[in-house]
């Protein structure tokens, strides 16, 4: 997330120099702040919905509509290989010579610091001409970086005094107001705010009312245009979810060791990124593109061990998730594990190279070992594909209480049931995660071609 504001211009404090909440409330300074990021929500939200619909009609040209013209009834096991050839032809000079390098390393996280109006294009042009072409990342930080861009291009057309803090909290609930356009709502994208700014107190409430107010109004917008215009949203959801009783002494017997797995499982996806970054710091044009056929290797290993479409394995893996947790029969275990290790490899090349969001596909990985394993006896396959997830989505961004609301809203009628198995494998992931930690090479973005 954009990082961490101080309080807002003009509040007042009390005799400790904190301001209070009362006091920021009739600050004109927090109330303007209050009022433009309310304005911002719609057009950060419009925004974002074209980007995430131009996104799934390239992604459904790239791997259906293309291999049918070919007289292909879907994506051969070689299409991977010229994709996402083209798609690190395209992203290395993005990377050296445009503004921005095309946003973020997927595997620092969700983006440090916001992304100015200057970088916009390359953000924009990075994530529309990569991730449709089957690089394994998600769309959530392009989307975090359109729209903190946006919010500051708005404060610099607007004419606004440059102030620091103002012009942080106004990016931050921009870029709040995107990711909570696909995440489910603003309020997944709250708890992310309050778990990475790290905050309390009255400073977490001046970040936290833009955000939840912009955010709000900008995932109405958001689905309500979807609705109007019936494109796709690109919303992370499961439309079904396998039926499943309580959770039982077994689920959570095998849940916990299956909570480690996953955990060892993205750490070392995660790990890996960072050795990859740092390899491609140097003769960074070449080595992007070396790493974008690589990805395409992994996904057509998948494709020829399986006999099933590159797809599965390639992307972000939204559609694969809501495929799987509607019909997890439909795959074998060996298909599942070959999906897990080519995907995963991928996954982990993607970190450390490409330029995307690492969050839906780890959610995708977590829930096919999850499912792999729920042939154990006493195992469900809801248990665990639950606790697959949550375990991925904590080992990966380390915030635990947004990782646990994120597979509870997913998990639909079902989030009740399997709420405490969550729970347990996103502490499993933290715990993890931090004991696996460890001083980590540098991953400095170069720009030598």
């Amino acid at each position: 997330m954009p990082g961490t504001p101080a309080p807002a211009p003009g509040a007042a404090r009390d005799e400790a120099g904190t301001p209070t909440l009362r006091r920021m409330l009739h600050s004109p300074g927090y109330v303007r702040l209050l009022v433009l990021s309310a304005l911002l929500g719609v057009p950060i939200a419009l925004a974002a919905f074209f980007f995430v619909s131009l996104q799934h009609t390239l992604q459904h040209w790239v791997w259906h509509t293309l291999p049918e013209d070919f007289g292909h009834d879907r994506a051969p096991w070689w299409w991977p290989l010229p994709a996402l050839l083209l798609a690190g032809l395209i992203l290395a000079p993005v990377i050296t010579r445009l503004p921005g390098a095309g946003g973020h390393l997927p595997v620092l996280g969700l983006g440090g610091g916001p992304l100015g109006p200057k970088a916009l294009p390359g953000v924009v042009l990075a994530a529309l001409a990569t991730l449709p072409l089957g690089v394994v990342l998600g769309p959530e930080a392009p989307l975090m970086a359109v729209g903190s861009g946006l919010a500051l291009l708005a404060l610099r057309s607007a004419k606004r005094a440059a102030e620091p803090t103002g012009a942080m909290i106004l990016a931050t609930a921009g870029s709040t107001t995107a990711i909570s356009t696909i995440l489910g709502g603003p309020v997944v994208a709250a708890l992310l705010i309050i778990e990475s700014a790290g905050l309390t107190g009255p400073p977490l409430v001046t970040l936290l009312l833009p955000c939840l107010i912009a955010s709000g109004i900008g995932a109405l917008v958001f689905t309500g245009f979807g609705h109007w215009t019936g494109l796709s949203i690109g919303a992370l959801r499961l439309p079904e979810v396998p039926p499943d009783v309580d959770p039982d002494a077994g689920d959570f017997l095998w849940g916990i060791p299956l909570a480690v797995l996953v955990a060892v499982m993205v750490t070392a996806g995660r790990r890996f990124g960072h050795l990859t970054a740092a390899w491609t710091g140097r003769q960074t044009a070449v080595r992007t593109v070396v790493c974008a056929l690589a990805v395409g290797v992994c996904i057509t290993a998948y494709a020829l061990l399986t006999g099933r479409s590159p797809e599965e394995a390639a992307l972000s893996g939204q559609a694969t998730i809501a495929a799987l947790a509607a019909h997890p029969q439909a795959w074998s275990v060996a298909a599942l594990v070959a999906l897990v290790a080519c995907k995963g490899l991928a996954w982990g090349i993607s970190l450390g190279s490409l330029r995307g969001g690492p969050i839906f596909p780890s959610i995708l990985l977590g829930g096919a070992a999850g499912v792999a394993c729920s042939g154990l006896p006493g195992f469900g396959v809801t248990p665990a594909f639950a606790v697959g997830a949550a375990t991925a989505t904590a080992a990966i961004t380390g915030l635990p209480v947004s990782s646990a609301v994120l597979t509870t809203l997913l998990m639909g009628t079902d989030a009740h049931n399997q709420m405490p198995l969550i729970v347990v494998g996103v502490v499993v992931a933290v715990i993890v995660r931090e004991l696996a930690a460890r001083p980590e090479p540098a991953t400095g973005t170069a720009t030598t071609p």
